[in-house]
């Protein structure tokens, strides 16, 4: 069984057990979250699709992990006396779905 679920402008695969990174949100870990915006619901063979939302499902997850992604963009020209060098800090969430009701 597995969900289509959306988040901000993204769309996830939600399956119970596993792990999706989602946008940043004033979380703690080990709190419960839930997802209401789910597109599809498919368990088997049978298939719910929503337009837009399938009423009543939800995914129910919990706060895992909190991490964040330093990237660096660095810019060079050879013998011109230009470097740039900035960083920019993306901060996550990580949650490990529990239960798809739906």
């Amino acid at each position: 069984m597995y969900a289509i679920v959306e988040d901000g402008s993204r769309q996830y695969r939600a399956e119970v057990g596993e792990t999706i990174v989602i946008d940043h949100r004033d979380v703690k870990l080990g709190d419960a979250l839930e997802l209401t915006k789910v597109l599809l619901v498919k368990d088997g063979e049978s298939a719910r699709i929503g337009q837009p939302l399938v009423a009543g499902a939800k995914v129910i997850g919990e706060v895992v992990e909190l991490p964040r992604v330093k990237t660096i963009t660095q810019k060079f020209r050879r013998r011109k006396n230009y470097r740039r060098l900035k960083g920019h800090t993306q901060p996550y969430v990580r949650v490990k779905v529990k239960e798809i009701v739906g």
